[in-house]
């Protein structure tokens, strides 16, 4: 008798046992529901707000200096939402554009008219100060565009970066299969192929240029010696035309305004806060940037360079 009832205790414990494992995992999988459910939630909310927001893609060039500075510094009324999506491959910035991801882009005029003829209707709202050096390896005998015969270009197709190869080609009148060109999309890449002696030449804008010089590799070419003006702020046609849009981009035109007065008045190097957190480049680069350097306000850029770009597409 007492064996029956020491059974029928150990039943009862097990199946109470039983009973309390199956409450709580009942328990642990609603929950879990509804951890996914607000999971998903949360990321519809987020989807949406970046949706709605002014995204901007850019790159850790000094073109795209008075976006950061205004970003970090406040100078974007927070009224508005306005963010920035970083890139190190102007390609990559092409196809947030061109897919929708972005509103806007800091680009080149090669690259904003190739968008265009593709299909992505943009309006130029700024010309920027980048410029362009041809940089030759310092251990390698170039000091000339000449010297360019039988070596490696470093460049990025259908960018301005192309647009020049040929124009340092056609200088030297060089032939063009002479000189391999070497598609290499990301800046801080191309940089560090120069450094680490494998290429012979290369195009490159600031910062990168500045690290590239104070290690005594040599210039071939300035596009502000050529008169050329490249850079561009563009953003999309198609979306922009309703209130929230307009709003924002009154926003940002003020903010980057503001930001290149404050470049203007206390010089690149005062930012430096900003370059660090930005740029991958070195103290002595960061101590040594060109101070002088000015930024304009948003204005279209010129028509000769617009049509120095399409020609040069054109012909391609």
């Amino acid at each position: 008798m007492h064996t029956i009832i020491m059974n029928r205790m150990k039943y009862t414990r097990i199946i109470a046992l039983v009973i309390t494992g199956l409450l709580v995992l009942a328990g642990c999988g609603q929950s879990y529901e509804e951890t996914k459910r607000l999971s998903k939630e949360q990321r519809k909310k987020l989807a949406r707000e970046d949706s709605a927001a002014l995204k901007i893609a850019v790159m850790p060039t000094l073109d795209c200096l008075p976006l950061f500075i205004a970003k970090d510094h406040h100078l974007f009324d927070t009224i508005v939402d306005i963010r920035l999506k970083r890139y190190t491959a102007q390609m990559d910035c092409d196809t947030a554009m061109m897919r929708g991801r972005v509103e806007g882009i800091v680009t080149d005029l090669v690259r904003a008219e190739r968008m265009i003829h593709l299909g992505t209707p943009m309006k130029y709202v700024a010309s920027t100060n980048a410029y362009w050096l041809l940089i030759s390896n310092r251990n390698q005998r170039i000091t000339q565009l000449k010297h360019l015969d039988d070596k490696m270009l470093a460049m990025t197709r259908y960018s301005v970066t192309d647009f020049l190869g040929d124009l340092a080609v056609d200088s030297a009148k060089l032939k063009t299969e002479r000189v391999f060109r070497i598609q290499i999309n990301d800046v801080n890449v191309r940089l560090k192929m120069l450094e680490n002696n494998e290429m012979d030449a290369l195009f490159l804008t600031e910062p990168q240029a500045t690290q590239a010089l104070l290690a005594k590799h040599k210039i071939l070419l300035d596009t502000r010696q050529e008169d050329i003006h490249m850079g561009v702020v563009a953003f999309r046609t198609k979306g922009m035309d309703d209130q929230n849009r307009k709003k924002q981009m009154e926003v940002f035109l003020k903010g980057y305004n503001e930001a290149c007065d404050s470049i203007n008045k206390y010089g690149v190097r005062h930012y430096k806060d900003v370059i660090r957190k930005y740029y991958t480049i070195s103290e002595p680069a960061l101590r040594n940037l060109p101070d002088s350097l000015k930024y304009n306000h948003a204005e279209a850029p010129r028509q000769k360079d617009i049509d120095r770009a399409q020609q040069w597409l054109s012909k391609k």
